[in-house]
């Protein structure tokens, strides 16, 4: 099963950048669907989405704050100093000249997790990037619904190559139970950690480079507002298998906690 949606392999030491394509799913190295479709999305405008990051290990990322870059807890190893990871903002094309960049200088990664829920990070960056748009999270399930946007720059199918370019599309909300059912995850979700959302028929979703980034709809002031995390899913845009996503809402204490203490 192809699970995490973050990018391993050659083509990220790579990071060969194919132009075109969709959105994706996660990716831990697993099996791949012989017959790949399309993760049907379309190339974001510049500027459109300013408060996405791309990182280096392989995964997206969203302006928490100007130093700090909500991302999968899966995606990095432990909290700590790290000066590893490269931040990219900015940019929908990957190759742009004007692309800013940052390295990290520490990681925290929610306490507690171990591979199944809290799948929530951030990321602090060594200096800020200024003047670009942070993305605020949702504190209240109020958001928690709906039809909700996705974009990143991971595969545009199942076991496919990273993209050049940013992409994005939209998705509808899949409640708990739905998504619980036999006919889908049977039982795999946290109810209270996890939101899912996708089509019955697949063909949409994110995948593999793309975990980490985030999952967003507009507030009641028309702004955007983050109410999820790429996590995993089972394969990329299957039928009856929609993305699965940390929900943000039943983490945003615990968050904001963590952004303090990091000074962001």
């Amino acid at each position: 099963m192809v699970k995490w949606r973050i990018f391993f392999g050659a083509a990220m030491a790579a990071l060969t950048m194919a132009a075109g394509g969709a959105i994706a799913s996660p990716a831990a190295a697993a099996s791949v669907d012989p017959t790949p479709s399309v993760v049907g999305g379309t190339r974001a405008a510049q500027g459109e989405f300013p408060f996405m990051v791309r990182l280096s290990m392989g995964c997206g990322g969203a302006l928490y704050s100007p130093t700090l870059v909500l991302t999968a807890a899966h995606c990095v190893s432990r909290t700590g100093t790290n000066t590893s990871i490269t931040a990219t903002a900015g940019v929908v094309d990957l190759n742009s000249t004007s692309k800013i960049t940052r390295k990290s200088n520490y990681v925290y990664r929610a306490p507690g997790y171990n591979g199944a829920g809290k799948d929530w990070a951030l990321i602090r960056l060594a200096s800020p990037i200024t003047g670009l748009a942070t993305l605020p999270i949702a504190t209240t399930t109020a958001y928690d619904s709906g039809t909700f946007t996705i974009s990143g720059w991971g595969a545009a199918s199942e076991g496919g190559s990273q993209q050049r370019y940013l992409l994005k599309a939209t998705v509808p909300f899949v409640s708990d139970a739905t998504c619980n059912s036999s006919a889908m995850y049977g039982g795999e979700i946290i109810a209270t950690d996890e939101i899912c959302a996708g089509y019955t028929s697949g063909g949409v979703d994110t995948c593999q480079g793309d975990s980490g980034g985030p999952m967003f709809r507009r507030d009641a002031a028309n702004a955007w507002i983050q109410v999820g995390i790429v996590s995993w899913g089972d394969g990329c845009a299957r039928p009856n298998k929609p993305g699965v996503y940390t929900q943000v809402s039943y983490f945003a204490s615990a968050i904001r906690s963590a952004a303090t203490s990091l000074g962001g």
